[in-house]
């Protein structure tokens, strides 16, 4: 056999490895898609049903203390891993458990989130039905003996699926999916399997009656560089906007460490503090926050009042084990944050909560690729410009933190930024790196020059170009 059959027989063992490879994942992804959406599916429905029951007498959080307790003493119970919000959890679990969830999350988690979030405690949908659509992958990975990194793909593909099927967004989601677990390591090879587990997952939910809400943003198809201007200016806001909320549910989450009291007392106190709160200012910070989010999406004004509380109600609600997402919560503090930019500078008000929407995912979850195309999904084709710039720029100013202490960044946001790659969010040090070539370099040493330092002896010498650390 010669040089040039042995290079067309290789080509065609590997073409065929590769077809068979696809057809591998696309039946396994959609497999999980389908159980996922259903799984979404009923979990939404019950949320819906339990809200609609339970949230028709005005002051149905007067329950708040009774209701964070029994998911605090129901979690423990039975699954204490489906404590949190959600996809924190399987981004631990990914990269520290090689994707072993224990089964029993999903049935723990959709209920006590139904709980917790029914009557009144301020979480989301996301992270329990992403929670256990990976917790199903997971036990079908390890029921049919799959290996370490085959189990890690199908747990990435639950993330994907309960992202679309939740938000209605099967792009997004499986973008979101393959995007949220490595800062800076875009995980190609996952790419399709949660492509195809979150259009299955979004089509399921959608077929068994699933309504998604769409808000289109009417906008010239001209670009206009006065609003991207704009747009790139809210970005920087919508970047510190993210880094208040996970500030506050770091702290929070700090403080009720320190309380040295039984969990369900804890608890108790919490929904407590919640009643306090929203007896003195509003109840709409509780629960879902949904009306509210698509008020502002209408053009209904919000204030910094909104801007403020929600994360304090969402803080003080995971901080004392109740269970559920933070997408909702953030998405309401986007809303607001844009609502606010766009009275103070006498913008359109829809376009700027929209932004603001997907912004603060961009900046808080550093998933800037994800919240773009969600963007487009939710609010059209024409918003893409001004929402991807606002996107970037938020996960840029929000610095070297993530609102899923577990995610690893394997790059830093800045040349005059010094990180540790590889290290884990809540484990992250970074620092800034003196630099000297550049316009920096030139200021530097102008004003130097300026103030008489440097002389023709070499006082005040600056250390040589390009001498930096590597990362």
């Amino acid at each position: 056999m010669d040089l040039r059959e042995t290079k067309a027989l290789r080509r065609i063992t590997e073409q065929t490895i590769l077809i068979f490879s696809v057809a591998k994942w696309v039946f396994l992804a959609a497999l999980i898609g389908l159980v996922v959406g259903s799984s979404t599916t009923m979990f939404l429905k019950a949320l819906e049903t339990a809200m609609t029951f339970i949230q028709q007498n005005p002051y149905y959080f007067l329950a708040l203390p009774l209701a964070l307790a029994f998911t605090v003493w129901f979690i423990q119970k039975i699954a204490p891993q489906a404590s949190g919000h959600g996809t924190e959890r399987i981004i631990e679990a990914v990269h520290e458990e090689d994707g072993r969830i224990d089964p029993r999350i999903a049935p723990v988690k959709l209920l006590a989130s139904i709980v917790t979030v029914a009557f009144g405690g301020s979480a989301g949908r996301e992270g329990p039905a992403a929670q256990a659509g990976a917790a199903l992958a997971s036990a079908f990975a390890q029921l049919t003996r799959f290996d370490p990194y085959d189990r890690k793909k199908l747990v990435i593909c639950g993330i994907s699926a309960g992202f679309a099927s939740v938000f209605g967004t099967p792009i997004a989601g499986a973008i979101f999916g393959v995007e949220v677990l490595v800062v800076g390591g875009l995980l190609y090879d996952v790419l399709l399997p949660s492509l195809v587990a979150g259009i299955v997952a979004y089509g399921t939910a959608s077929n068994f009656g699933i309504h998604y809400f769409r808000h289109a943003i009417e906008l010239s198809p001209v670009l206009d560089v006065t609003l991207l201007g704009y747009a790139a200016l809210a970005g920087v806001v919508f970047g510190i906007a993210s880094i208040w909320l996970i500030e506050i549910i770091q702290t929070a989450h700090a403080l009720s460490a320190r309380i040295r009291v039984k969990p369900l007392v804890k608890a108790a106190g919490a929904g407590l503090l919640l009643i306090i709160l929203a007896l003195a200012f509003s109840p709409k910070y509780l629960s879902l926050g949904v009306d509210s989010i698509d008020a502002m999406l209408a053009g209904t004004p919000a204030s910094m009042a909104d801007v403020i509380l929600k994360p304090v109600f969402t803080a003080i609600t995971l901080s004392s084990g109740g269970s559920g997402g933070v997408l909702s919560p953030l998405f309401f503090l986007g809303s607001a944050m844009g609502s606010v930019f766009a009275q103070f500078f006498q913008l359109s008000l829809p376009l700027f909560a929209a932004l603001g929407f997907v912004a603060v995912l961009s900046g808080a979850s550093n998933t800037p690729i994800s919240a773009s195309i969600m963007s487009i999904e939710l609010f059209g084709p024409e918003i893409a410009t001004y929402a991807t710039t606002a996107c970037v720029i938020s996960f840029l100013v929000s610095g070297h933190r993530s609102i899923y202490p577990s995610q690893v960044f394997e790059m830093s946001k800045s040349a005059s930024i010094e990180v540790e790659r590889g290290k884990v969010a809540k484990m992250l040090n970074s620092r800034a790196r003196n630099r000297y070539e550049g316009l920096r370099g030139a200021y530097y040493r102008i004003m130097q020059a300026l103030e008489g330092t440097l002389s023709d002896k070499g006082a005040g010498k600056l250390p040589e170009f390009g001498k930096r650390k590597k990362l």
